[in-house]
């Protein structure tokens, strides 16, 4: 991918000789699809949801993340937008996204189609909201990186503490099942506040992305379908940053998953990356002490010192605006973590900026009948 074709790159400030450059180059499937997804968002637009509409969304977001260099390319790309109500409404929804996903319901969606926003359009304004609450941590933390790693830390900078956010804790969803109230490491299911697309109403070649990611059966990716060239973009940026070789393990990547969504307070997100974190790190009781931290409780206490860094790197950086500093990439680099390993760090924190957001705006989660019937059981018994 040449420089120019690389808006991260270009952003961050990445010098092409860099080792942060080759770690990028090395994650190629991951640089390359990130990339894919700008371009599935904002090449092209939609005859209500024109590239304008969305580059001036997108601006906004920029803007409360205090992406400079970010907001200052939306603005180029929006040019002159007129202000409607539709926008206005967008604009309250990009806002609860950004700074808290967690209080959004059903409600809101239903704003946004009184407002005159179709099913499809406000998944793809999801899309666009999320995706530049991606862009953003990694331009933020790869302009960090991307400073040389001798470079002597301020004295004065000390990194912040990052508490555990809120959470739902409302007893039923909006459908009226069993909604979880605590982040656990169960398998949940997860509602849709929109409909999902009917498999049959995807064309053949549409299907076929589908299965081949085994998203068919999905209501939640089937829902994402609605958009279907940034779902499979987004798909492929997942995997080039989660199931790649070499690098940061694959433990502490699903580690860097739970931490984001324990910031954000999507039980369900945390309850499928906690499970994999302990299956993989052989943990499970570190990974249960990083769950059960309340609201307003630092995320880090009683951890390895490796974890205890890495947790409070991710935290930060999924803070809005974020607030990763050099202090938590040095602490890093103490530590022996490489560059590629900080990179994919990074990445699989960013990207949870993006999944979480979907996760907590477009749906709920819900307890499965047969572990709701369980602990009924166990209520009973008790």
């Amino acid at each position: 991918m040449s420089h120019v074709d690389d808006l991260i790159q270009s952003l961050a400030a990445i010098p092409a000789d860099s080792e942060l450059a080759e770690s990028r180059q090395f994650r190629s499937a991951a640089t390359e699809h990130t990339q894919g997804s700008y371009q599935a968002l904002f090449a092209a637009g939609s005859e209500h949801f024109p590239i304008a509409t969305r580059a001036a969304i997108a601006a906004q977001v920029a803007e409360w993340h205090q992406a400079d260099n970010l907001l200052q390319h939306y603005r180029e790309l929006a040019g002159q937008v007129i202000t409607t109500p539709s926008l206005t409404e967008a604009l309250a929804f990009a806002k609860r996204l950004t700074f808290e996903p967690v209080t959004a319901s059903p409600h809101h969606i239903q704003a946004l189609q009184q407002a005159g926003w179709s099913d499809d359009d406000i998944v793809t304004l999801a899309q666009v909201i999320a995706y530049v609450s991606f862009q953003s941590r990694l331009v933020h933390g790869f302009s960090l990186l991307a400073e040389s790693p001798s470079a002597s830390t301020p004295q004065s900078e000390t990194p912040p503490e990052v508490n555990a956010g809120r959470w739902h804790t409302q007893p039923r969803t909006a459908s009226g099942q069993q909604a979880p109230q605590a982040f656990t490491r169960k398998e949940l299911g997860w509602e849709p506040w929109l409909a999902p697309k009917p498999f049959a109403d995807f064309s053949a070649a549409q299907q076929e992305v589908l299965v081949r990611f085994g998203h068919q059966n999905s209501e939640y990716f089937r829902l994402l379908g609605r958009d279907q060239p940034v779902l499979e973009q987004r798909t492929l940026t997942d995997k080039g940053i989660f199931y790649t070789p070499g690098g940061l393990n694959r433990a502490e990547r699903e580690l860097a998953a739970t931490v984001a969504s324990k910031v954000n307070g999507c039980i369900y997100c945390a309850s499928v990356h906690a499970r994999k974190a302990s299956q993989l790190s052989k943990q499970p009781e570190e990974i249960a002490l990083l769950l059960q931290v309340q609201p307003g409780y630092p995320l880090s206490a009683g951890q390895s010192e490796r974890w205890q860094a890495e947790i409070e790197a991710v935290a930060a950086l999924s803070l809005t605006p974020p607030r990763l500093t050099h202090a938590h990439l040095q602490r890093l680099r103490e530590l022996s973590l490489t560059t590629l390993e900080i990179t994919d760090l990074l990445q699989s924190a960013a990207f949870f900026a993006w999944a979480n957001r979907l996760m907590l705006t477009l749906g709920e989660p819900f307890i499965p009948h047969s572990e709701a019937a369980s602990s009924d059981e166990k209520r009973t018994v008790a």
